[in-house]
């Protein structure tokens, strides 16, 4: 019971964060969509090219599933019904497919992608350090791979 408090605290911060990387992915997403449909190579849009709409699709397929993680995330927990093993598994998810979005956003960029011009590799750096706090993915593995199991993997 001494711990309850704390792990509130991280539980409630965790689920924070799950939505922060909801939008950061939405920001590069936007950002790649934006520059896929104006910046024009051998005559018209990149986004007309499959390599490019191959990863706008990929983002936006999971964006959409990070989106209903977050939405139904948030009806159990305005029902009280919630728990931390959910918000870990939704922080797991969110902050590892925000990441690879803002990667990919990056890469669609081109040269570009670096520049200060451009948001996605902010978001990527912001990303990578989220990763890594309030629980790396690794940590939320092992919570949410013990509340399935019933099995603890560490002590």
């Amino acid at each position: 019971d001494r711990l309850k408090s704390p792990l509130m605290c991280l539980t409630q911060a965790r689920y924070g964060i799950a939505w922060g990387a909801l939008g950061a992915a939405m920001a590069c997403y936007d950002e790649a969509l934006d520059y896929a449909t104006t910046r024009i190579q051998f005559d018209k849009p990149i986004g007309s090219f499959q390599l490019v709409q191959q990863k706008l699709t990929r983002m936006i397929t999971e964006i959409t599933k990070m989106q209903l993680l977050c939405l139904q995330l948030g009806r159990l927990k305005d029902q009280n019904k919630y728990d931390f093993a959910q918000v870990s598994l939704a922080k797991r998810n969110n902050v590892f497919h925000a990441l690879e979005i803002a990667r990919a956003a990056r890469d669609l960029l081109g040269a570009n992608g670096i520049t200060a011009e451009y948001q996605s590799m902010r978001h990527m750096c912001n990303l990578e350090s989220v990763k890594t706090y309030e629980g790396t993915h690794d940590i939320h593995t092992l919570i949410v791979g013990e509340y399935i199991t019933g099995l603890a993997a560490f002590s």
